[in-house]
C-alpha cells in the first residue's frame, strides 16, 4: 500500500507540473509551426534583386546599412545577433540581440527590403525551449520534461497494475481458505 500511495502522489504532482510546461511547449510548438502562415508571427520574405551567389555585396556592407538605419537595436555591430543568409532568394535576414527585431538587406544591392519588423517567432521559440526565463531552466528544467513523462507513463502503468495485483491475490487467499 506504500508504494501505491507514493506513486499516486508523486504522480499527481508531476502530471500538474509537467501539464503546465507541456501546455506552455504545445501552444508555442504549434504557433512555430504554423509561423510562415502568419505575418504576425514571422516576417515575410520580401522580394530581391536577380543575380548569382557572385554577385553578393559584400558582408561588411550590409552591416554598414544595418547601422546606417539608426535603429536603437542596432547601435552597434555587437547588436546583430546573426545574419541568416537566403542564396536562393539573394536575402540576408539580420536579426538583432534586442526586442527581436530583423531587417531584410537584398544580397546583391545591400539596400534594406523589409524592415524593421519583429520576429515573434523567436520569442516563442525561446519560450518553447525554455530560455525565455534563464539559462539555468533551459539546462535543467526542461530535459525534466521527457523524463517526467516516462516516470509518468511507467508510475500510471503500476497504479492500474498493483490493484489487479492485490485483487489477484486476495482473491488466491480466499481460494485457498475454502479449500482447506
Amino acid at each position: 500500500m506504500k508504494s501505491f500511495r507514493f506513486f499516486w502522489t508523486t504522480h499527481k504532482w508531476t502530471g500538474i507540473v509537467l501539464a503546465l510546461l507541456l501546455l506552455m511547449s504545445s501552444v508555442t510548438g504549434f504557433l512555430l509551426l504554423i509561423k510562415k502562415d502568419f505575418d504576425w508571427i514571422q516576417p515575410p520574405t520580401a522580394k530581391a534583386t536577380s543575380g548569382t551567389i557572385q554577385d553578393f555585396a559584400p558582408i561588411q556592407d550590409v552591416v554598414a546599412t544595418i547601422m546606417a538605419q539608426g535603429h536603437p537595436d542596432f547601435a552597434s555591430p555587437e547588436d546583430i545577433d546573426r545574419i541568416d543568409t537566403r542564396p536562393d532568394k539573394r536575402l540576408h535576414k539580420v536579426r538583432s540581440r534586442h526586442h527581436y527585431t530583423e531587417y531584410q538587406v537584398d544580397a546583391i544591392t545591400a539596400q534594406i527590403v523589409s524592415g524593421p519588423d519583429r520576429r515573434m517567432s523567436d520569442l516563442l521559440e525561446s519560450i518553447h525551449d525554455g530560455t525565455f526565463f534563464a539559462g539555468w531552466f533551459h539546462d535543467w528544467v526542461m530535459p525534466i520534461v521527457p523524463l517526467g513523462i516516462v516516470f509518468l507513463a511507467f508510475s500510471g502503468f503500476w497504479l492500474w497494475l498493483q490493484p489487479k495485483i492485490r485483487r489477484s491475490r486476495r482473491r488466491r487467499k480466499l481460494a485457498q481458505g475454502h479449500q482447506s
